[in-house]
Parts: C-alpha cells; sequence; structure tokens
C-alpha cells in the first residue's frame, strides 16, 4: 500500500493536469465556435454563386468545359487535410484509417497537416505538395491549393482530384469524408440548414444578362467555386479538430476529477490507519508503564 507521501505527490500531479486540459478545453471550445462562424458566413455567398453557376450550365454546353470533363480515372491526386496536434480523442486515427485504403500504385498526394504528412512518409507514398495552413486560414491561402490540383487536373497528370477531410457532424461526431474535387459534376452547395440547394430544372438567374457572355463568365466562375468549395471544407475539418480536442479535453478532466476523488478516499483511509496504529502504540505503551 502506498503511504501518504506518495498518495499527496499523486493527487498534486494528476490535479496539474487537469488544470492543462481544462484549459486547452477552454481554448478548444473558442476556436471551435469561430470555425462554425467562419464556416455559417459564407452561406449566402454559396447560395448565390449557386444560383449563377446553375444559371450559366443551362445556358452553355457545359460538357465542353475542361473542369467538367469527366474522364477515366487512371491517377488520382488526394488532397488529405488534417491536423497539426495531436490530443483530439480518435480524429486524426479514423482519418488516417480512410487515407490508407486509396491504392498507393494510382494516387499521388497534397498534404495539409504535419499528421497527415507524417503518416504517408512512413508508408512510402508520394507527396507532391506540402502547404502550411494557419489555425484560422484565410481564404487567399486555400486558393493557393486549389490551384495547384486544377493545373495539375488541366494538364492531364491527374484524372480526378478527391479531398479526404473530417466532416463536422456535431459537437461528439466527426465524419472522415471523401469528396470529388474535379472534375465538377454538379453545383449543389450546401445552405444553412444543411440541405442541399435546388433549382427544379429552372433557371435561377431568369431576367439577368450575362456579360459578355455567359462561356466566358463560366471560365471566371469555376475557379472560383472549386476555391470556395476547398475553403469549406478546411473550414469544416478546422471546425471538427477544435470539436473534437474539445471533447477529448473534457474527458480528460472528469477522468482526472474522478482519480483526484479515488486517490483521496484513499490517502484517507491510509492517514486514518496510520492515525489509529499510533494510537494504539500510545495506549499499549501507557498500558505497559502502568503495570
Amino acid at each position: 500500500m502506498a503511504n501518504t507521501q506518495d498518495l499527496r505527490r499523486r493527487i498534486k500531479s494528476i490535479r496539474n493536469t487537469a488544470q492543462i486540459t481544462k484549459a486547452m478545453q477552454m481554448v478548444a471550445a473558442s476556436k471551435m465556435r469561430k470555425a462554425q462562424l467562419h464556416a455559417l458566413a459564407g452561406r449566402p455567398y454559396a447560395g448565390l454563386m449557386n444560383r449563377v453557376l446553375v444559371s450559366l450550365q443551362q445556358r452553355t454546353d457545359a460538357a465542353l468545359h475542361p473542369l467538367l470533363q469527366v474522364r477515366e480515372v487512371k491517377r488520382e491526386l488526394v488532397i488529405a487535410i488534417s491536423t497539426d496536434k495531436g490530443l483530439a480523442g480518435a480524429l486524426n486515427t479514423n482519418l488516417l484509417r480512410e487515407l490508407a485504403n486509396f491504392d498507393a500504385d494510382k494516387t499521388t498526394y497534397v498534404v495539409l497537416g504535419r499528421k497527415a504528412r507524417q503518416f504517408l512518409a512512413r508508408s512510402r507514398r508520394e507527396i507532391v505538395a506540402d502547404f502550411e495552413l494557419k489555425d484560422a486560414p484565410a481564404f487567399v491561402e486555400t486558393k493557393v491549393v486549389a490551384q495547384f490540383v486544377t493545373e495539375r487536373f488541366l494538364s492531364g497528370e491527374v484524372d480526378r482530384v478527391s479531398v479526404l477531410f473530417s466532416h463536422f457532424v456535431n459537437t461528439i461526431n466527426q465524419k472522415p469524408t471523401v469528396r470529388t474535387l474535379l472534375p465538377i459534376t454538379n453545383f449543389e452547395v450546401a445552405q444553412a440548414d444543411g440541405a442541399a440547394a435546388t433549382t427544379d430544372g429552372k433557371d435561377p438567374m431568369t431576367g439577368y444578362i450575362f456579360e459578355p457572355n455567359p462561356e466566358a463568365v463560366l471560365d471566371v466562375m469555376l475557379p472560383y467555386y472549386l476555391q470556395y468549395q476547398l475553403f469549406q471544407m478546411i473550414l469544416d475539418a478546422r471546425a471538427s479538430e477544435h470539436s473534437a480536442r474539445m471533447v477529448a479535453m473534457k474527458n480528460a478532466t472528469d477522468n482526472a476529477k474522478q482519480f483526484i476523488k479515488d486517490l483521496t478516499l484513499e490517502y484517507n483511509k491510509v492517514r486514518q490507519a496510520s492515525i489509529t496504529t499510533e494510537l494504539l502504540e500510545i495506549s499499549t505503551a501507557q498500558m505497559a508503564l502502568g503495570s
């Protein structure tokens, strides 16, 4: 049985750990709220952009545009969006499990996040680019990534570009998700309530005239559409990261508090046993002297 000094040392150590995990929980909660607000702030723009693209698709022969052409997939490029830090529960484990399912012989990777980079390096997979983003990335930063993969697709080096990221479902549920970025197959953009934008086959921009012509506007709009999609996925991944870390740190704090209670109870028992032993020794000594 541990003595009181060892128990006091363990209680103090766990209490210090609980203070750290509590602070990390609060920081992650604050960052999660900011990431969610950033993702929601772009919904009105997404809805309007979706309407414009659907209208352009109906007014042009969209199948002729190189970003919309579906080819046989002989080579695929995967954008892997992971976290830079750990302590986020099973978030990275689930993501890397999905990453391992891609055919290593037919797939190259663009990495956003240290955990994915380390996994791909260990598994000896081909990384063609590694981008570092801030904790709260700006649209300008993600634009470079979208331009890089678009050039690879247009040059014919790859036939499909996919994105693997952690989709934010709710605070306690984040799902690893794979979405096709290129070629573009539809213009559905999620709305604020999570539903997809629909047009029922009608031109959503009736009465509007595109200058100089719909084809020229489509050429300009499609790259922006890709950049926005990737930006939203990165924001989604950041919200997933912070929520997973918040939940993990909350569980760690709760476990530490429970551990402190158990150790305090054990400490009191040991201390009481020690006091009882000392009293018995004093009583025995007095009885021996009295006799």
